[in-house]
């Protein structure tokens, strides 16, 4: 199996970075994870082919994470893609995922090729494909927002972290988080790769508690270049395993498990 980071940015954009997104390969089929602002061009950058991509998780849907949705669908339709897509996304988005494609005009009847759309929810496996699948865990990424709950009754708070099986690895992507408690959501099953979108939270705190994590590697992702420095310099300071353990992660980086 295969793990690209077509992204690793934070929310703020960048020339020099694509914002956060992941390709899961395994067996020929290629899973994209989020599809923020700038997914098109972050794909063409890497050389990975629209047609390519079997099927998108969403974990939530603030813009770096969902916003290039529609305009990837366009560039699909532009290359006049034929096959089925796959559309993993929680119960209660799948609506809002529907409605943001006829909002820009992408009426299924123009489109040649079928989305399949795949629900899930907490603690339910889903399968992917052949010796791929995934379990989905309520994050506090969007805990925040409660207080506003109340008056837009329609909209969904729902932050997915996500743990995949691949070819019989564990992966945990934390995805963006609100707590350091997040990070222990699946602290239950050990995996290969910890990929932690923790740029919320205060750096020192971050490292201090990924040290606590169960994780062959451990991969820090979704940072601007302002952070940069200051997390170089916390890394610095640990000992030899523990820095070759947890790693920054950078667009088109390639992971071979």
């Amino acid at each position: 199996m295969k793990i690209t980071f077509v992204g690793a940015s934070s929310g703020k954009t960048s020339l020099n970075q694509f914002h956060s997104s992941l390709l899961v390969s395994s067996q020929g089929y290629n899973l994209l994870i989020d599809a923020g602002d700038g997914i098109s061009r972050a794909l063409l950058s890497g050389k990975i082919g629209y047609d390519s991509i079997d099927g998108i998780i969403f974990t939530h849907l603030h813009p770096d994470h969902f916003a290039g949705f529609p305009g990837l669908i366009v560039q699909m339709k532009f290359i006049k893609r034929e096959k089925p897509l796959d559309i993993f996304i929680h119960k209660s988005l799948k609506d809002i995922v529907e409605e943001s494609l006829l909002r820009s005009y992408l009426f299924p009847e123009r489109i040649k090729f079928k989305f399949n759309y795949v629900t899930f929810n907490d603690d339910e496996l889903k399968i992917v494909a052949d010796n791929f699948s995934f379990v989905a865990k309520k994050n506090s990424h969007l805990d925040k927002l409660q207080k506003y709950s109340a008056d837009h009754r329609s909209i969904s708070l729902y932050s997915a972290s996500l743990r995949f099986e691949v070819e019989g690895k564990k992966i945990i992507y934390t995805s963006d988080i609100g707590s350091v408690e997040d990070i222990f959501l699946f602290n239950d099953k050990l995996s290969e790769v910890f990929i932690c979108e923790a740029n919320h939270i205060e750096p020192t705190k971050i490292i201090e508690v990924l040290g606590k994590v169960e994780a062959s590697k451990i991969y820090l992702t979704h940072y601007s270049e302002n952070d940069f420095s200051k997390l170089n310099e916390i890394l610095s300071t640990l000992d030899t395993v523990a820095r070759n353990r947890i790693l920054f992660a950078n667009d088109g980086l390639s992971l071979e498990i």
